[in-house]
């Protein structure tokens, strides 16, 4: 690389932008197994569960994502324990967003009317049976929309991997604008592509907080 800005340097960016999804999707599928469970276990009938859960809740959420990579790159090589920057990275984004979305996932578990489980109790359902015939359904739909926004955040925080090494859009721009010195107009390109990534995800998330609007006014007694 040297010179000007050309057609190679926008595809070594555009191959970061492509790390960049992969990475969010990493997070978003790891995160979601885990924050599922940590979901459930915040609503687990046990106490000592969700003591369990909500200390790592708040944990996780009142320490910033660059010290857990910090830790999960740099401290795991301290103690001997040598992992890729994708891995650490992965793992890292997996914990922070399991814990952001398990409390999404709590809320909109919790918001299902009570009369939705009182009906399944009713009806003599376990409680295996009551979440996933009569309240998860409907929780589902009542997630999606906050999901989708959180998205947006899952794609802006990966940026802070460039910090232990891995090369997504921002480490991709920091070596181009190494090689070239143009930083305004690197990172300019850099912003263009995290708002073309990110808008359309917000805008489907808005899009999809009027629908279930217009379900519930729908749904509500005259």
């Amino acid at each position: 690389m040297g010179g000007h800005l050309n057609i190679n340097h926008l595809m070594f960016l555009g191959q970061g932008a492509l790390w960049t999804i992969g990475l969010s999707v990493i997070a978003l599928i790891g995160g979601g197994i885990v924050g599922f469970v940590i979901a459930l276990a915040r609503i687990s009938p046990l106490k000592s569960v969700r003591i369990a859960s909500a200390v790592y809740v708040q944990l996780i959420q009142g320490t910033p994502l660059l010290v857990i990579l910090f830790l999960g790159y740099f401290g795991l090589a301290a103690i001997g324990l040598k992992v890729s920057p994708l891995a650490a990275a992965g793992a890292s984004l997996t914990l922070y967003v399991a814990a952001y979305l398990g409390e999404i996932w709590r809320g909109c578990i919790q918001s299902v009317p009570k009369p939705q489980w009182e009906a399944a109790e009713g009806l003599a359902l376990s409680r295996t049976q009551r979440m996933l015939k009569v309240i998860l359904p409907q929780a589902i739909r009542i997630a999606t929309p906050p999901t989708v926004g959180f998205m947006v955040q899952i794609v802006k925080n990966t940026s802070l991997a460039s910090v232990v090494g891995f090369v997504e859009l921002m480490r991709s721009g920091q070596i181009v604008n190494n090689s070239l010195f143009e930083p305004f107009a690197i990172y300019a390109i850099i912003a263009v592509i995290y708002f073309a990534m990110c808008y359309p995800l917000s805008l489907f998330s808005q899009r999809l907080e009027r629908r279930m609007g217009r379900g519930r006014s729908n749904l509500a007694p005259a």
